[in-house]
């Protein structure tokens, strides 16, 4: 099953936090209890690595106020092998 790094930006600011985590509680996302947040580093964001058949899927467990704004990215582990063959495409 594909895995999506799903990274939801907010403002720097003591409103901007308290209404994201808001909008979350509201929504019932799975961003309140499965998210990582910056917000303490100064890196006003929240991330959350899923499972998903696809990115609309993904997209689906962002509240609509953030998908805008949200990036989803597809991710993999990859074997060194499978580095090395991505190096030589680079190279070539």
């Amino acid at each position: 099953m594909p895995r999506y790094l799903i990274e939801v930006p907010h403002e720097d600011t003591e409103g901007a936090c308290n209404r994201a985590i808001q909008i979350f509680r509201a929504t019932g996302s799975h961003f309140v209890t499965h998210a990582e947040w910056g917000c303490h580093d100064n890196e006003h964001k929240a991330w959350m690595l899923v499972d998903l058949d696809d990115k609309q899927q993904a997209l689906a467990i962002i509240p609509p106020e953030f998908r805008a704004i949200a990036k989803v990215t597809a991710v993999e582990r990859l074997s060194p092998a499978q580095l090395e063959t991505i190096a030589k495409e680079h190279n070539s």
